[in-house]
């Protein structure tokens, strides 16, 4: 499965929306997911006129589809010091 592709993965239908930024079931962190899918066809401006997409996430650990908005992902700790200028869509 490509993370980009047009096409959902048949698991992203019953995915259910996380609130915290994490599996709601067992609590997994998004980079413990087996597949990821981001919907890019339909990004979501929100109030600070920001892009959002929904990301999709195939829990590694308990099997649970969740769903996420991309601006709901914490910092990686591996990216860019706060400050930087970046927005944030860099990947995208």
């Amino acid at each position: 499965m490509e993370a980009f592709s047009p096409i959902p993965p048949d698991w992203a239908e019953s995915a259910t929306h996380a609130t915290q930024f994490c599996c709601p079931q067992c609590g997994a962190e998004s980079r413990q997911a087996k597949a990821v899918w981001i919907n890019r066809r339909s990004p979501v401006y929100g109030a600070d006129h920001r892009r959002k997409w929904q990301e999709f996430y195939h829990c590694g650990e308990c099997g649970t589809p969740w769903w996420a908005w991309s601006s709901d992902r914490p910092p990686s700790p591996y990216g860019r010091a706060s400050g930087d200028g970046g927005d944030g869509d860099e990947l995208f």
